[in-house]
């Protein structure tokens, strides 16, 4: 097979930019179920977060002004007109030269704007020493302090976290609308392939990597994983397997059979899905030249390296695009990568771009990227790795010291 169309790496990414969009329609769900799904709506808040003002100190709420100049030698002497009891609304008004005991949390009554700490004062029956001044707010969260009625809290492809779900639930939110987590199929092709648990090898045979490494990776991207099993090197046999599960996905996986080979079916199996068929065939990238990328209809179809390490790599930099595209993420406005040294010269060639896996060592002056070597087939290097390293296209390699970006691997 000769690969055609070969695209640079930014080339790929355009194409999956302009291909690519949400695999399903929203779906209203539940708190409880959308942690790390992406948002389809903006979200606005019909209510202050908090809704009254509150302590966030033990002591008494005042009026700052009444503890201007008070010190240890020299206290400001106020009466103790209440105690406000937490979850109780505060009724009794606050006048100059009054204060009343608030614990953390309780609701500031009307007329006090500021609260002094326990520590800075001292009960006598009904009056109030205070040793310290405070100033107009302080120890006070004020109503809508937080959230603003009518404030945005929260942009439509926002990918929701846990404290994100404590926000909404703060603005009485018990649902939103979310896309769908994308299902991604995962078939693996080769004669030699074998299912993972298989306690014994024959010659020749090898467990199968990529579906649990992909498949875990896809995971990790808020997808839900549709494992299709491991079919041999024939045109029928593939072609079926693949079209039943291409049907039951929004993404689909072909690990294997990517490379050049006389019983390669991959790009055949892959046009047959559906037009517009395949878009990518080959990416300028060692490791991981023989990806190649299609769509059928509107889903993507991609083929991975059958080498663990190329898979796992062209996944990070192709197939986590994909996945956030289907679900609606808004892209990062920021470069998420960490800069660090890279700690000894490595060589590349023009015309093609190189990612090398690294692990980072923390040194007295500074971050360094320590390269680590070895082949596409060496699964071991991942586990060594804790991201990687782009070499771009014309640049025939980076020098000991020369400061680069890593990429790192999700944890």
């Amino acid at each position: 097979m000769k690969f055609f169309h070969v695209k640079t790496v930014s080339e790929t990414l355009r194409i999956i930019n302009e291909q690519f969009q949400p695999c399903r329609p929203p779906v209203e769900l539940p708190l409880i179920e959308v942690c790390g799904m992406v948002l389809a709506e903006d979200v606005i808040s019909d209510e202050q977060v908090p809704h009254f003002s509150r302590s966030t100190v033990d002591g008494f709420a005042v009026c700052a002004k009444d503890t201007f100049g008070a010190s240890d030698s020299l206290p400001a002497f106020l009466d103790i007109t209440g105690r406000i009891e937490m979850g109780m609304a505060a009724d009794t008004a606050l006048h100059e030269g009054q204060a009343q005991a608030i614990p953390t949390g309780g609701m500031i009554p009307a007329g006090a704007d500021s609260v002094v700490m326990i520590e800075h004062v001292e009960e006598v029956g009904e009056m109030l020493n205070v040793f310290r001044q405070v100033a107009p707010g302080e120890n006070i969260v004020r109503a809508g302090d937080d959230v603003e009625r009518g404030e945005l809290v929260m942009a439509c492809g926002h990918r929701l976290r846990p404290q994100d779900l404590g926000v909404l639930s703060a603005i009485g939110r018990t649902s939103v609308r979310v896309h769908p987590r994308p299902i991604v199929g995962i078939l693996s092709t080769g004669d030699e392939i074998v299912p993972s648990e298989k306690k014994e090898l024959a010659p020749g045979e090898v467990r199968d990597i990529n579906s649990v490494t992909i498949g875990a990776a896809a995971r990790q991207c808020g997808a839900t994983v549709l494992y299709g099993g491991i079919v041999k090197d024939d045109y029928d046999t593939f072609a079926k397997r693949a079209s039943e599960l291409f049907h039951k996905v929004d993404f689909l996986i072909l690990s294997g059979g990517s490379s050049v080979g006389t019983r390669d079916y991959t790009v055949q199996v892959m046009q047959s899905l559906g037009d517009p068929g395949v878009l990518v065939h080959g990416v300028a990238t060692k490791p991981g030249k023989p990806t190649i990328l299609s769509k059928a209809g509107e889903k993507p179809v991609m083929g991975l390296p059958g080498h663990p390490v190329s898979a796992m790599i062209m996944f990070q930099l192709f197939a986590v695009p994909i996945l956030e595209r289907l679900q609606g993420l808004r892209p990062a406005q920021t470069d998420l990568r960490l800069s660090a040294k890279i700690a000894r010269n490595v060589p590349s060639a023009v015309g093609r771009t190189d990612y090398i896996r690294v692990k980072l060592e923390e040194r007295e002056d500074g971050l360094w990227a320590v390269p680590v070597f070895g082949k596409s087939g060496l699964i071991s290097t991942l586990v060594e790795s804790e991201g990687i390293v782009e070499i771009a296209a014309n640049k025939e390699g980076i020098v000991e010291g020369e400061s680069v970006k890593v990429h790192l691997f999700k944890s």
